[in-house]
């Protein structure tokens, strides 16, 4: 090269810096005929002009001051426009290609410059290939600059974007409601990703009756809005406010096609407007939004907006891709919870239509109860109590618990309830009753051939009889029961009483099969406190079961002894939060039956004993003044007992018990079952249970191990005490 071809470029660099604008004009030019996505940015545009700026500059300074290309870094605005083009997702060999046509643009006007300068043409080609040597050496430096700092710069936007969609999995749908996880949905798109998000969901997704308030099929409600912004305003529709979209409008058009939608241009096309109205755009000077149609299973629950505020740089296609694997996660988690809620609601709503409805009226005990369901995520359980009105004034109590949660833990608590009812019925003792049960536990597991376990169960069952005080108790699997006995003092007003539980003997579960049930019976004071309980109320995470037994204790040997109150406060006490599993609780007191409202008569086995009984019960109830009711008792008091000497055996009793009702028992040693038969027309006999039958409101047997009793029941007259 000529020796003063150098020193012709430093003259050349200095007569063209007066046109750097101009120059920097014509390259922004080229670029965005060759990289139309530029255009879609007006920060970019500008931007790229101080680039083109600094790129003329930056060269210009290479020519005048003969510096070495290897030691010239890109201008730091050419790198912070390649940053900018990451983040918006513009391709980085697109533009360095505009790049490239744009310097050779830059290399006409130099060497038209060189032209005016000069007329040695052999200078001039000398200067033009050093010129254009340089150049190029110049842009594979400045784009070897550019494309790392583009590459670091995707990288890290991958790996943000891998960061949220991890908080995405870990954040999203840790419970089972609806509304957290859509405002868990709303806090991880604010997190670093968009200015503002909206979730609604359909009405008909929340099992919302839309008749009732008018709304058409295609109406949400709004369940969350959030935004980063602490000055940024968001929709002015409400949170739980209903909203439609119009037909036609993008929202509407996602929500029909189930696509998702990205809008750079404000505002945003289908704005979201009250029921009654049409509103403006929900997000101030929105520069982008994503439009997420939330789908599970095939179905659409409801619509996300994500929104960017200018300047904030807009939404690209990888962050909607980003955001639709976001909203579908959420999508799912909210399928989830609706459906777990709706079975949770229709498990509940079963398992409460089949425990009791109301107070049993009886006489033996003063009972209260609570049933809770769990806030676990396996939803309700199998538990139940039931307080059952048995004969001769007795009184059974009962406590269960199914194992597993769900709708067919509800109906199987429901096929027990109903069966422990049709045995209490029958009057059988609470061990044999466990031991049918448990057959009837076996036969459904057999029947359902259920794939996810045993069918199982535990109970207990107790029998409180208010004229001898006796509580007889059977446990299958099933916590023991606490009593307290009263203080000295009695009364209703705070005391201290013995609590402790039952030595009860405690069976295997339900559905075990081949193993016995025991028994056991206590004499209980008049007032005594009967709690029955599942595991539900003493079973806590970080307390151990003897603790809660001894704050239950406490609950029972103090305060107030009204089952209600008791109730109350063992609630409180033992489960301050929502309970992690299902809790029944039943708390009954007991009452004794005066000793004036009960005749005992011990007969021989002679038939003339009969005439005895009679004159007997006709006295009684001429104490009681119930001498309205002596035709009709007589004559079942007269049937039972000759049915008694003539079919049974001795000793035989006969108990007068007066209470809500009139109740007559026989009682023999024999275990033969009376039956009623339909007598023919010349039979001497075989009509007595018939006309016992007519007289009795209800009647019935019950054995014993030592015998059976019959035993019959009539209503009081009016007025009677």
């Amino acid at each position: 090269m000529r020796p003063d071809a150098e020193e012709f470029l430093c003259r050349l660099a200095r007569e063209f810096r007066p046109r750097v604008q101009q120059a920097a004009d014509g390259l922004l030019q080229v670029v965005l005929r060759e990289l139309p996505a530029l255009s879609e940015h007006d920060d970019l545009v500008a931007r790229a002009l101080e680039e083109g700026v600094a790129h003329v500059s930056t060269f210009l300074d290479v020519l005048e001051r003969r510096l070495d290309v290897a030691d010239v870094k890109a201008p730091e605005v050419a790198l912070e426009v390649g940053r900018q083009l990451a983040r918006r997702g513009v391709s980085v060999s697109d533009s360095l290609r505009a790049y490239r046509l744009g310097h050779l643009l830059l290399m006409q006007q130099l060497q038209e410059e060189a032209a005016r300068l000069s007329s040695d043409w052999e200078l001039i080609n000398a200067a033009t290939t050093k010129l254009v040597s340089t150049a190029f050496e110049y842009v594979d430096r400045a784009s070897e600059h550019i494309v790392a700092v583009y590459q670091r710069e995707r990288d890290l936007l991958l790996q943000r974007r891998l960061i949220l969609a991890n908080e995405a999995s870990k954040r999203i749908g840790t419970t089972l409601d609806t509304v957290r996880t859509a405002e868990e949905l709303a806090e991880v798109g604010t997190d670093g990703f968009a200015d503002v998000v909206i979730v609604d969901l359909l009405c008909s997704v929340l099992h919302e009756e839309q008749s009732r308030s008018g709304h058409d099929a295609q109406a949400l409600r709004r369940i969350v809005e959030r935004s980063a912004l602490d000055d940024l305003p968001v929709s002015a529709v409400g949170t739980d406010e209903v909203v439609t979209y119009p037909t036609g409008s993008e929202p509407a058009r996602a929500l029909a096609t189930g696509q998702a939608l990205l809008h750079r241009l404000p505002p945003v096309p289908g704005a979201p407007a009250r029921q009654e109205s049409r509103g403006p755009t929900p997000v101030p000077d929105a520069g982008s939004v994503l439009l997420l149609p939330l789908r599970a299973r095939g179905t659409t629950l409801g619509l996300t907006q994500f929104f960017r505020r200018r300047p904030t740089p807009p939404f690209e296609e990888d962050d909607l891709l980003l955001a639709q694997e976001i909203a579908d996660r959420a999508a799912v988690s909210i399928d989830n919870a609706r459906r777990y809620a709706h079975e949770r609601d229709t498990a509940l709503t079963l398992q409460r239509s089949l425990l009791p409805q109301g107070t049993v009226k009886q006489s033996a005990v003063e009972a209260a109860s609570r049933y809770l369901p769990s806030g676990m995520r396996e939803g309700v359980g199998g538990d139940w109590y039931d307080v059952i009105p048995l004969s001769g004034a007795r009184v059974a109590l009962v406590v269960g618990d199914v194992v597993g949660h769900g709708i067919h833990a509800a109906a199987t608590m429901g096929r027990l309830r109903t069966a422990v009812r049709a045995f209490a019925d029958i009057d059988l003792m609470p061990d044999e009753l466990l031991t049918h049960l448990d057959d009837v536990v076996i036969r459904l597991g057999r029947e359902e051939e259920r794939r996810d376990g045993e069918t199982g169960a535990t109970c207990l069952y107790a029998v409180y009889d208010p004229v001898s005080r006796l509580c007889s108790v059977a446990s299958a699997g099933h916590p023991l029961p606490v009593v307290a006995q009263p203080s000295p003092t009695g009364g209703d007003g705070p005391a201290s009483r013995s609590a402790d539980l039952l030595d009860v003997p405690v069976g295997p579960p339900l559905g075990l099969g081949g193993f016995p049930f025991e028994t056991a019976q206590f004499e209980l004071a008049e007032g005594s406190l009967l709690a029955l309980y599942t595991d539900g109320l003493v079973a806590h995470s970080g307390r151990d079961v003897d603790s809660s037994l001894t704050m239950l204790r406490d609950v029972l040997g103090h305060g107030s002894g009204l089952p209600e109150e008791v109730c109350d406060r063992l609630l409180a006490t033992l489960l301050p939060t929502r309970p992690a599993d299902d809790v029944a609780l039943l708390v009954a007191r007991t009452r004794a039956l005066d000793h004036d409202h009960v005749a005992v008569l011990d007969l021989p086995a002679d038939p003339a004993a009969v005439s005895r009984a009679r004159r007997f019960t006709s006295g009684k109830l001429a104490d009681w003044g119930l001498e309205e009711l002596s035709f009709p008792t007589e004559l079942v008091v007269s049937e039972l007992v000759t049915n008694a000497i003539r079919y049974g055996k001795s000793p035989i009793q006969l108990r007068l018990i007066l209470q809500d009702t009139l109740t007559c028992e026989v009682w023999d040693a024999s275990i033969t079952a009376p039956h009623m038969r339909r007598a023919r027309t010349f039979d001497e006999g075989g009509r007595g249970l018939l006309l016992v039958a007519q007289f009795a409101g209800r009647w019935g047997a019950r054995y014993h191990r030592e015998g059976k009793v019959i035993w019959a029941e009539q209503t009081l007259p009016s007025g009677a005490r």
